[in-house]
């Protein structure tokens, strides 16, 4: 009781005015603290996007909406770079009302000088506020004469994210590249004049279109045939003519995929058509007047292969994270395994028979988690990651794993990463650490014994976030939630980076606002280069409402999300162009194989999934039958039992090998097609 009194007492002395604020986007304003004397207030958001606030109290609002901010008194003797939401501390709430700011100019983007009958465009319209910041709009849309042209537009821009848990429900970028607004057809010769209006702004564009100068119209494809999911080029002539292209697809009645499925292709406006389902296909083209037709023959992909259990090296009393497999100085295979709200236990395996799997060591570090491990090129050292440490010095600990049966702790590195590292990368003697999901630290492990920082990078826009960053060719790929995918030249990029100074080089945001994981993919059959990126999100469970993933209840989980495609070609211009998704599961983390364009994808509860990814990818890779195979590692003894929950995979030596988060370590491969007849047979 006198606890609680004591507590009234001190909460009664921290007085903030003002008690609330009301501001426009881009405004500012102070607050200012009374407390004890000699103690320090610490302020912060609950919504840093929405509001942002200095340790000190300056308060800066981004986005309209409600938000609250908080002043805190710190149980303990903590600092404004590690305080975190959670404290228990006393505290004061000041709610924040963040209007639109004004309204200062439209601007319409992609309209070109002419168009010519027939020809169809889409706009871009941005809004600038009065502060200078631009943002995606959706504004009224007329055009003075629809017997010229007319314009459609897409309606409200998307603003939610598909009941998620409420952790993922962020809001979508302000801007996105190509986010059209509307389509504007050319219908007949002349002028007209598009007007777009909102909040009492308007602006126009003058609307030419001229007669079609195309008599006559030829078009030809890349192929008289292929498989699902390949990419055929139409291509027309005269080569500059404004087309329009429509499809007619006629799904091979034979083959019960097709049957009542919809949407079995679709056509690009530069000729690129891509299908889903078998059978017959006829593209239209068309320039004014002029019309050509071209069939195509669609057979099945046909890519799917047998997937056989090896082995299994259970670990059934904890959850288990994250694995890195290699092979040792020895000329041994190991892997490496993680544990996940636990006692902070790194775990260590002998591989080189997949099917006798044997644990042979296990290093314990004052963590609750070892989320992530990595192993050194030359097989000498590990890094593996610490999230709730006693005494909240997380940071990362680097192992001497030169014989993977007695490894040896040889350093830790917690220097300002008390909020924890989820996730580390090891390239070229530098760790890439994700501290406390803010930033990225670059710390040189050249003398493992003796680790030290040479740089950050750190994306400076209110209430950012990253989760992982995989190194690859010295460029730093980022994933970060509603971020996207962040670039980063650290030596390889062209744009003069390195460890020490790492210099962006591209980004493209993230609509679902669900980045996970990262994996860059320079297509050998092909030579584009795709970024790929990971979504990880679990619905809300009615039963079990509090945590993502219901651990502590050992209640099945699920999960949600898709693989997402980004073309990087031009790194400037990057877009989203294909996606995978299993639609009864989420991904976690994956793996690509170059070389043998194969994606491997630990998909939660919907088991380890192996994609084909040959070829340019447009499209649903899932409905394209590019799933090769898939296996579900179900475990009777598992710390869930019969549910799995699959958290990262990775090839070595022809075994794929992958963690679950409820049963361990495990290892499968793909039987050879060749092999699977011999079976057979």
């Amino acid at each position: 009781m006198m606890l609680a009194w004591t507590t009234l007492a001190l909460a009664l002395q921290l007085q903030v005015a003002p008690e609330s604020l009301e501001l426009r986007v881009g405004e500012t304003a102070e607050l200012d603290a009374s407390a004890p004397a000699g103690a320090t207030v610490i302020f912060f958001s609950t919504a840093p996007q929405t509001v942002s606030v200095t340790p000190a109290g300056r308060v800066t609002a981004h986005r309209a909406g409600d938000a609250t901010l908080v002043a805190l008194l710190p149980s303990g003797p903590e600092s404004a770079d590690i305080v975190q939401a959670g404290d228990p501390g006393i505290r004061v709430e000041i709610p924040v009302r963040i209007m639109p700011s004004s309204l200062a100019k439209l601007e319409i983007f992609g309209l070109p000088p002419s168009l010519s009958v027939g020809e169809r465009v889409s706009i871009h319209v941005v809004a600038s506020d009065a502060n200078g910041e631009s943002k995606d709009v959706r504004p009224a849309l007329r055009m003075s004469d629809e017997t010229i042209a007319a314009v459609d537009g897409f309606g409200e821009l998307f603003a939610g994210t598909f009941h998620a848990h409420p952790y993922y429900d962020r809001p979508r970028p302000d801007l996105y590249p190509g986010d059209a607004t509307a389509l504007v057809s050319a219908v007949s010769p002349g002028s007209t004049t598009l007007t777009v209006s909102l909040d009492g702004i308007e602006t126009s564009a003058d609307v030419v279109v001229e007669a079609s100068r195309v008599q006559t119209l030829s078009l030809s494809a890349s192929s008289a045939e292929a498989r699902t999911g390949d990419v055929v080029q139409f291509r027309v002539e005269p080569e500059d003519a404004p087309v329009r292209f429509a499809l007619e697809s006629y799904p091979d009645p034979s083959r019960a995929e097709t049957v009542g499925a919809g949407a079995p292709a679709h056509i690009l406006n530069d000729g690129r058509f891509v299908a889903e389902q078998p059978g017959l296909y006829t593209v239209l083209a068309t320039s004014g007047d002029a019309l050509a037709r071209e069939t195509i023959r669609i057979v099945t992909r046909d890519v799917a292969q047998e997937i056989e259990f090896l082995g299994q090296a259970p670990v059934r009393d904890r959850i288990t994270s994250d694995l890195w497999v290699w092979e040792g100085l020895d000329g041994r295979d190991y892997a490496a395994l993680g544990t996940w709200n636990a006692d902070g236990h790194a775990l260590f395996f002998d591989v080189t028979d997949p099917t006798q799997m044997e644990r042979i060591a296990e290093v314990q570090v004052d963590a609750r988690t070892v989320n992530d491990v990595k192993v050194s090129d030359d097989a000498r050292i590990a890094v593996i990651s610490r999230e709730g440490a006693s005494n909240r010095r997380n940071g990362f600990v680097v192992l001497d794993v030169s014989n993977p049966r007695e490894p040896e702790i040889l350093s830790r590195f917690d220097e300002q990463m008390t909020g924890g590292v989820h996730n580390v990368f090891l390239y070229e003697d530098h760790v890439f650490a994700i501290n406390n999901g803010r930033r990225w630290d670059v710390i040189n492990v050249e003398d493992p014994k003796n680790p030290f920082r040479v740089s950050r990078y750190e994306n400076e826009e209110p209430g950012r976030s990253v989760h992982d960053v995989w190194v690859r060719d010295g460029v730093a790929f980022q994933a970060g939630n509603s971020d996207g995918i962040i670039l980063i030249d650290i030596g390889g990029g062209g744009k003069g980076g390195s460890p020490a100074e790492p210099v962006e080089m591209g980004r493209l945001p993230q609509l679902t606002g669900w980045n996970h994981a990262v994996w860059p993919f320079r297509s050998p059959s092909t030579g584009k280069f795709y970024v790929i990126a990971g979504d990880e999100s679990h619905p809300v469970n009615p039963r079990h409402p509090g945590p993502i993933i219901a651990w502590e209840e050992r209640a099945t989980s699920r999960a949600m999300g898709w693989i997402h495609v980004l073309e990087f070609d031009d790194v400037n211009e990057p877009k989203e162009v294909a996606r995978y998704r299993v639609p009864e599961a989420g991904p976690h983390n994956l793996w690509i194989d170059w070389e043998k364009e194969l994606m491997y994808v630990a998909y939660f509860n919907g088991g380890l999934r192996v994609v084909d990814v040959s070829g340019e990818l447009i499209g649903d890779l899932y409905r394209q039958g590019r799933e090769i195979a898939k296996f579900y590692s179900d475990d009777a003894k598992g710390f869930v039992p019969n549910s799995p929950f699959v958290w990262g995979p990775q090839p070595h030596k022809g075994t794929i090998f992958f963690s679950d988060f409820h049963s361990g370590l495990w290892a499968v491969r793909l039987v050879p097609p060749a092999e699977a007849t011999e079976n057979i047979q």
